[in-house]
């Protein structure tokens, strides 16, 4: 036995481990959209802490349009646990007239962003977890199932495209956890009124 064999007897290659953990990938305008549709706004934290508890997720990427004025919300999502992926927008590009008008509306379409980091993280997740009810990714969806790569599908509510019909076993409603995941204002309790002190005549005192 040459030396060079006894090297490949005595120190044969590690073989690479598959990931464990799960990753997010979150399109935050339909999710955000789509939750206020119905009538309440998600609380970024909880669902953070959703996704980790539920779904073993490690990294959550949110992808988001950028807007200057939202430098706070994307703060606190940091903060939160997601790594926030910013989108330039379509004003970044406009006049202050432009601006200014009624219909204007702001855009930043995140979804190139999100089908490429879905791609380029693929090796290093065991399953991905697709925040979002847009049809557009029904293509990355289809690849990811057929990989044994998809782990769910989360939906704002029930109106959620319908090319993803096909994949209802995999699609959870947010809505139906809108009492765990709601973000709920704390109103202040009123201020206490001080009470008048009952002025009470004691017997044979005058009036």
């Amino acid at each position: 036995m040459t030396n060079q064999q006894k090297r490949r007897r005595f120190f044969p290659r590690k073989r690479q481990q598959a990931p464990k953990a799960n990753y997010a990938f979150i399109d935050a305008q339909n999710l955000n959209r789509g939750t206020q549709h119905v009538g309440w706004k998600m609380n970024w934290k909880k669902f953070r802490e959703y996704l980790e508890k539920e779904h073993n997720v490690t990294h959550a990427f949110m992808f988001i349009g950028y807007v200057p004025d939202n430098e706070e919300l994307y703060n606190q999502m940091k903060e939160a646990g997601y790594i926030v992926v910013l989108k330039p927008t379509v004003d970044m590009l406009m006049s202050e007239e432009e601006l200014a008008d009624e219909k204007h509306v702001t855009k930043g379409n995140v979804d190139a962003d999100l089908v490429m980091y879905i791609m380029k993280e693929l090796r290093n997740y065991k399953e991905a977890i697709l925040v979002s009810g847009d049809g557009d990714f029904y293509t990355v969806i289809e690849y990811l199932k057929q990989q044994g790569k998809l782990g769910a599908i989360l939906v704002p509510n029930m109106k959620y495209s319908s090319l993803l019909k096909q994949f209802d076993s995999m699609i959870i409603r947010l809505d139906q956890k809108r009492s765990e995941l709601e973000y709920k204002i704390r109103r202040r309790p009123p201020a206490n009124r001080k009470r008048k002190k009952n002025h009470t005549s004691k017997p044979g005192q005058n009036k």
